[in-house]
Parts: structure tokens; sequence; C-alpha cells
């Protein structure tokens, strides 16, 4: 993520020419073991050529929690912007782990160079508006400021207008989705799975379904009882694992 990126298109759907060459070359045992992991993630299958969205309404845009596919994949999504780890950076880059980070602009504050290096190493900048509100507690006007803003704030600093938003909070009403189509976004993403500190948390019955959006955020050990980013990020994959799963990049389906 940084102000001087390529179009956004290419770069946004695939996670940059860095994060492709990279993909080229397959993560070692000694790798994984590195990071806390048994064995390496297994490959995505290959994405599907179209994607299928349904629409929530006459020009606006689908509210997804879950993609609809039968590959045993489930997609990783960061939100906020609060804790800013080097390590992580070097985690997403040597496991390639597919990361979309949706970003408040509030909470990033003066370290949106963190998230630039992030995007650097594959993972994907998406919008989380400028300041977090409870946009059904604002008109449509309020709301398309927040998403609207935010756009232009990541189009400034990374070159991209996002294609995604996720509402704080995952609340929204009908203006929330006219103000994101006016935006410029083609899918609201919420999740069915939530990353917790010893855990996963699910929406519904338990256990991971193919195309499960995993909710994680931002945070460090004042808000992890101690555990870092990395730390809980590798619980979260054993746990995906152990239900043979694997991570896929949420651009290449929605």
């Amino acid at each position: 993520m940084s102000g001087c990126a390529p179009p956004a298109e290419p770069v946004e759907r695939h996670g940059g020419k860095t994060a492709q060459r990279a993909a080229e070359r397959p993560v070692s045992l000694a790798t994984a073991r590195r990071w806390g992991l048994d064995k390496p993630l297994a490959p995505p299958p290959k994405p599907p050529a179209r994607r299928t969205d349904e629409a929530a309404g006459p020009g606006l845009p689908p509210v997804v929690d879950r993609v609809p596919t039968d590959d045993k994949v489930v997609f990783l999504t960061f939100d906020d912007g609060a804790e800013r780890d080097p390590q992580f950076v070097r985690m997403v880059r040597e496991l390639q782990l597919p990361v979309s980070m949706f970003l408040t602009d509030r909470v990033v504050g003066p370290g949106y160079a963190h998230f630039a290096e992030l995007r650097s190493v594959g993972a994907t900048v998406q919008n989380h508006t400028l300041d977090h509100p409870y946009l059904p507690g604002l008109s449509y006007e309020g709301q398309r400021w927040e998403i609207c803003g935010q756009q232009d704030k990541l189009k400034e600093r990374f070159g991209i207008k996002p294609r995604l938003f996720r509402p704080p909070y995952g609340e929204y009403n009908d203006d929330t989705l006219r103000a994101a189509a006016d935006c410029g976004i083609s899918a609201v993403v919420l999740w069915r799975v939530s990353m917790q500190i010893d855990d996963l948390r699910y929406a519904g019955e338990a256990g991971l379904r193919p195309g499960d959006i995993v909710l994680a955020h931002f945070r460090g050990p004042a808000e992890l009882n101690g555990a870092s980013l990395t730390e809980m990020t590798t619980r979260m994959l054993r746990r995906i694992q152990a239900q043979g799963f694997t991570v896929a990049r949420l651009e290449d389906y929605l």
C-alpha cells in the first residue's frame, strides 16, 4: 500500500506483481514451522473465471458474508489498522498469506506506511470508512461522506479506489448501500467467522464452510491477552488447517 502504486484492478485483484512472483515459489516446511504451523497452507484452487454476485437491489452492491463456492477455502480479512506489527509483514510475505485489509483512516492515523509495506507483499486494501461510525445513525449524506471520503484517502495514499467495503460493526441500511454504490463499491463485505483469542467464533452452525469470510482485527498484546498479532494469526491458521481448509484471496472470488 504505497502512494506510488500501479493501477488498481491488476494489483487489487491479484495482490500485486511482488506477490505474484512470490507465489511461484512454494512455501517450505521449515518456513511454515518457523511461524508455528505443522505444514504450509495448501495452495488454493484456481479461482472462478467469473464472479456471481446477487445485488441487494437495482443498482446496489451485493452484501456478502460467505462466497458461494465448493472450494474448501476461507478468506482472511483484517479491520481498522490500530496495530502495526512489523513481524506481521514478514509473516504475510513468507507464508504468502492472502489478506484483505479494511482500513479506517482515523484508526490508521500516521501509520499508512506500515500498510504500504503489507500491500507490497501481497495484502490488498479495502474501505472501512473514515471514522468508524455506526452508519445507520447517519443521514445518506453523512454515510456517503464516510465511504467516499475514505475512497479518496486510499486513492491519494495508494493510487487505488477499493472495490470492497465493510461497514463498521457490520451494521448498514438502505442508505449505506446507496452511498456505497455511489462511491464505486462493488460489494459490501460482512463475515461469518471471527478470530477470538482462543478459537474461532461461528455465526450459525459450528465449523467452517467453503467460502466463509473470516473477520480479524489489527490488534496487539494489550487487546489479545498478551499475544501478538502474528501469534493470534498462527492460532487461526492452525484451526483453519485442522478443519481441512486453506486460505484464498477474497478479491479473486468477488
